[in-house]
């Protein structure tokens, strides 16, 4: 009984200490990063092939976006797709990639994508991309825009100030 007692004891004094310690941790956030910004131009150069990782991508890109309000700063992001990227923005999808990706996959890539739209988030697709992976330009989701080159998209957005976001 006696040492029910002290070990009860000792688990008490353990947690009443280290009460203050979880107290005292500072909240996680990016102030540092953010310093006094007003505004986050960001200009995302999405190029990825697996369509399960664009749908993560697609939906962490929405959460940055909220977090970013959050923590008082007006994001201003612009998602350039490039490369296999364009093969999952279709309504209308190639048997290739029916057969290879699940259309629950799809069907949370077009939801994602009418996320990032409904955000405001400006999202450009390269025609080279759709035209090298043979994808009709006007079978891509609403809210998409289709553009020559883009990597001209992307140097042109830096130059107006938004710091690249590189994603693949």
């Amino acid at each position: 009984m006696k040492n029910k007692l002290a070990t009860f004891f000792v688990v008490v004094f353990v947690m009443l200490t280290s009460l203050p310690l979880h107290a005292a941790t500072p909240p996680i956030n990016d102030r540092d990063a953010i310093g006094n910004m007003k505004v986050g131009k960001g200009v995302f150069l999405i190029d990825i092939g697996d369509a399960k990782k664009l749908n993560l991508y697609l939906s962490l890109i929405q959460g940055s976006y909220k977090r970013m309000q959050e923590q008082g700063v007006k994001p201003d992001f612009v998602m350039v797709y490039i490369g296999p990227s364009v093969k999952y923005l279709s309504k209308s999808p190639s048997e290739a990639v029916e057969k290879a990706v699940t259309t629950d996959i799809l069907l949370d890539i077009e939801a994602n994508v009418a996320g990032l739209v409904e955000l405001g988030i400006k999202q450009e697709i390269c025609a080279i991309a759709t035209q090298v992976f043979g994808i009709d330009n006007k079978t891509l989701f609403p809210g998409m825009k289709v553009v020559g080159d883009g990597f001209i998209s992307l140097i042109g957005y830096q130059e107006q100030g938004y710091h690249l976001v590189p994603v693949f």
